[in-house]
């Protein structure tokens, strides 16, 4: 497979789908040496189950394993860490990965508490956990879904899963495309291998999840995620870090260069983002470098109550995010905006917390100064 191609397959049977697009891509000829050691990364933002649309499927994985064994390679091991808030252990169990790993006996680390290192990305200095370095071979295990911030999210901001929580929130304080981009030369991407088998196409932690039974592969993960800008409609210009990795000289997107090729067709027509609802949804926000699982969580709880009618009990913007901490306010999520005269606390409070705190404040507006 080379640098300018993309290869898809559509099917219900993850696992020997998975593998007929491996052999078909040849990934075992790209990897070469068989004593290589292989780093897999998956997206397990937190535990919830692949279903739900915010998580790889360990089907995914489960035929990468096997396709990887089956060629001689023997020293792999799945790396991840899970979002602020939650734990990787509890994501490895509950979707599905403890079982592979006993299975497969293929090794999981945990980024969350892993040591890091400094690196010099294209000139920014970001902070990476050390075992993600000591790999020679990285294959990305995305899924193809929505992001509340970036509007998209797959290959490149997946390798934000393998820094130490700090650096995560700092990458918000950061402005969030700019160090996704330069993060593209801290960590190797040699292959990508794309869960789209039913992503939640607006929200990053799922509930929404859209059936599309696709797995595809790139090579070069900026040509990858200007591909899934394509699949949704949305102008690469419209996700910054984008056009930013590949000025860095991260990879090409290009798509006009590009060979894509779909090894079968898809059974029906392929969904699209509810783009005016999730932009209806995050005008209800005053956002300043909120991390993602705060931020995550806050648009589905919008979501829930726009769709009970409670929104219009809500005249001024829920503010959020690490730019107000020491600042007051009126109504703010998450420890950050502790000082304001109502704050839910929490780093990050839950979807389900802010739900039944903004639904308790709906209709109490306008605050009495």
């Amino acid at each position: 497979m080379k640098r300018n191609e993309i290869l898809a397959i559509y099917g219900n049977e993850h696992i020997k789908m998975t593998k007929e697009l491996l052999r078909e891509a040849d990934l075992a000829g790209m990897i070469g040496d068989r004593g290589k050691r292989i780093g897999i990364k998956p997206n397990l933002v937190s535990p919830v189950p692949a279903s739900e649309g915010a998580t790889t499927h360990p089907e995914v994985v489960e035929g990468l394993l096997q396709y990887l064994q089956e060629y001689g390679f023997k020293d792999m091991v799945i790396m991840e860490g899970a979002w602020v808030g939650a734990k990787t252990e509890e994501a490895f169990a509950v979707c599905g990965y403890k079982e592979l790993s006993g299975r497969y006996g293929v090794r999981l680390v945990d980024m969350q508490k892993e040591k890091a290192a400094a690196v010099d990305c294209a000139g920014m200095e970001l902070h990476i956990c050390k075992c993600a370095l000591d790999i020679d071979y990285m294959i990305n295990v995305p899924v193809m879904k929505g992001h509340c911030q970036t509007r998209i999210t797959c290959a490149l901001k997946n390798m934000k899963g393998l820094l130490p929580n700090a650096e995560k929130r700092r990458f918000h304080a950061l402005g969030l495309h700019k160090p996704v981009a330069h993060l593209a030369l801290g960590i190797r991407q040699d292959f990508i291998l794309v869960d789209s088998i039913c992503g939640d196409l607006n929200f990053e932690d799922g509930g929404n999840p859209t059936v599309m039974n696709r797995v595809f592969a790139a090579a070069d993960p900026v040509l990858c995620d200007s591909y899934v800008c394509r699949l949704l409609k949305y102008r690469m210009e419209e996700v910054p870090y984008i056009g930013l990795a590949q000025r860095l000289g991260a990879g090409n997107g290009d798509l006009s260069k590009a060979s894509v090729r779909e090894i079968n067709a898809p059974a029906g027509a392929m969904a699209l983002p509810n783009k005016e609802r999730v932009m209806k949804l995050r005008e209800m926000a005053e956002e300043v470098d909120s991390c993602s699982a705060c931020y995550g969580y806050l648009i589905p709880a919008l979501d829930r109550l726009e769709k009970e009618g409670l929104l219009s009990g809500f005249p001024e913007k829920i503010c959020i995010g690490q730019g107000y901490r020491g600042k007051s306010g009126k109504l703010g999520i998450g420890n950050c905006t502790k000082d304001f005269r109502y704050s839910l606390k929490g780093c990050p409070p839950t979807e389900e917390e802010i739900y039944q705190f903004l639904k308790s404040k709906a209709g109490i507006l306008p605050y009495q100064d």
